[in-house]
């Protein structure tokens, strides 16, 4: 009986080791220096957003080579984005809410998650007013890239990077 108890024992410790191990999920790390490779609808994310033809074709020209560093502990995002006209700069834990802006500079909330061990998905909600819905995902392929997708409404808008 004695045997059969610690055989038992055994078992169930196997089990929950087993189940701990499969629960600590394995963090993508987004940390590096990126540059852009191509980029698809940006200008009619813009236009989507409503900005106005002038601010649309300065933006696509500042943007069209943004420089963009992430540094990442675990959970918690830090990424710096640069263009010849402006600089953003945005820290988030995946899991929490917080506060940015939208492409076009409105503020809003927005709440990371992971869509998959290696995606993060970001719905954004407006601080105040009215527009289309918007939000946007990082995601980095087994090939190294990383890929942003933006969305306003139906437009999306999607952007890839590679490491430096």
């Amino acid at each position: 009986p004695e045997l059969n108890t610690l055989i038992l024992i055994s078992d169930f410790t196997f089990h929950i080791l087993q189940l701990n191990t499969s629960l600590q999920k394995k963090t993508t790390d987004f940390s590096g220096k990126w540059k852009m490779k191509s980029s698809e609808n940006f200008e009619e994310l813009l236009k989507a957003l409503g900005v106005n033809v002038f601010l649309r074709k300065i933006a696509v020209t500042a943007a069209s080579s943004p420089a963009v560093e992430i540094t990442q502990q675990g959970e918690c995002l830090s990424i710096k984005t640069s263009t010849s006209v402006r600089t953003t700069h945005v820290s988030f834990t995946v899991g929490q809410s917080f506060s940015e802006a939208t492409v076009d500079g409105r503020p809003c909330t927005s709440f990371p998650k992971w869509e998959t061990d290696s995606k993060i998905s970001c719905e954004q909600t407006l601080q105040k007013g009215d527009g289309p819905k918007t939000a946007w995902t990082r995601e980095l392929t087994n090939d190294g890239e990383l890929i942003l997708t933006m969305t306003a409404g139906d437009v999306v808008c999607t952007r890839v990077y590679e490491r430096e």
